[in-house]
Parts: structure tokens; sequence; C-alpha cells
């Protein structure tokens, strides 16, 4: 059977969460930047879900309650992302009703389960492979990067389509429960350590072989 890959962890190393610097950990700061070094983030785990579990709770306000109010010639108009999501879709606006719907419903909650899936994977509750892991990590990365569209565009809207007496926009109580929706699940990304999914699999034995032993075999 051929042995796993040797890991920092092992020889007391480090890496530094603010430079990269790989350093011994026994001084218990980095020598580059002075920050705090640690082998994994203080529970991780139980912060995440909690994060996780708030942003859970915004995401339904979030997409029940408005958004943003229009107010035109005295006629108030208060849309929740779903309704206004429907109303381009019917008027043909395909491209924006689906970006509406990628940006601010698909998207949270697929970082919300995902993110949930991987904590259950580092807590020992799933066992998935270790390539189906580093995808799902790197999906959800990759998710966060789109997560603040909607919010973008009510804000461009509520900064320019100020025209007095005629029309105001304004942003309703489903926009700040959106954001917090957004705030939350970057954070709990940013408290996840995904050095724990790799301690597991090495618990289970299921850490890949070492380029040298894979070609002796």
């Amino acid at each position: 059977m051929s042995d796993p890959l040797p890991r920092a962890i092992h020889y007391g190393l480090a890496g530094c969460h603010t430079c990269g610097k790989v350093s011994p950990v026994g001084p218990g700061h980095c020598p580059r930047c002075g920050s705090h070094l640690h082998f994994r983030k203080n529970k991780s785990i139980q912060r995440t879900m909690a994060l996780m579990l708030a942003a859970a709770a915004l995401y339904i306000p979030a997409n029940i309650l408005p958004v943003m109010t229009v107010t035109e010639l005295g006629d108030v108009d208060a849309t929740t992302i779903t309704a206004g999501m429907i109303r381009f879709w019917n008027q043909g606006a395909y491209p924006i009703a689906l970006v509406i719907f990628t940006a601010s419903i698909m998207i949270p909650l697929l970082k919300i389960v995902a993110l949930s899936w991987l904590c259950l994977a580092a807590s020992g509750k799933l066992h998935p492979s270790p390539s189906m892991l580093g995808k799902v990590y790197w999906f959800t990365e990759l998710l966060g990067r789109w997560s603040m569209i909607d919010i973008f565009v009510v804000g461009i809207l509520v900064a320019l389509v100020q025209l007095g007496n005629y029309m105001t926009i304004t942003p309703g109580p489903g926009a700040l429960a959106f954001a917090g929706v957004v705030v939350l699940t970057m954070l709990a990304a940013m408290s996840f350590d995904p050095r724990l999914l790799w301690d597991r699999l090495e618990s289970l034995g299921l850490n890949p072989v070492s380029p040298s032993k894979k070609s002796d075999t």
C-alpha cells in the first residue's frame, strides 16, 4: 500500500492566512507579517453552520419581502425579487429574468446547500471522494463572486432614478434581507477551513498517494 503525501502539519508547519508564508507554528506568529499562526481555524465548522443557519433564515424574507418600492405620480408599487423576475419574463426580457433568477434565487440557495454539505463532510457525516470535495469547494468559491449582482442593480436604480416628484425608487426590506444573506454566506465561506476536509480523508485512509509512489505501482 502506498504512503500518503507528506503534509505540513506533520512537520509542525502552518501557512499564514494573511501572506501565505509557511512557517513553524511554534512561535505563534508569522515571521513575515506578524499574523497569528494556527494549524486549523478554531471552531470552523460550528461558526460556519451558525452563519449558514442565519443566512437560510434570511433567505425566505429576502424573496418574499419587496426589494424596492417605486413611487410614480403617487402610485406606489412594491416589487419582490420573484415578482420582478416574472414581470421581466412576461415582458419578453428573458436575459434579465434569467440573471435575476440566477443571482438572486439560485446562487444564494446553492451556496447555502454547498457549504452545509461541506460542513457535513468535514464533520464525518458524509464520506465523498477527494475529487468530489475539491469540486464542490471550488464551485462554492466560484458562486461567491456573483452573489451581489442583484444588490448592485438595486443600488444603481436608487442612485440614478430619482426624478423628484415624478418617480422615486427606494430600497425595501427585502434588499436588506438579501444583503444579509450575501454577507452571511461570504462570512461562512471565510470561516470554513477546507483543510478539515483533508484531515477527515486522512483519518479514513483516503488521501491521495504521492506521485513517486504511484509511479512505482
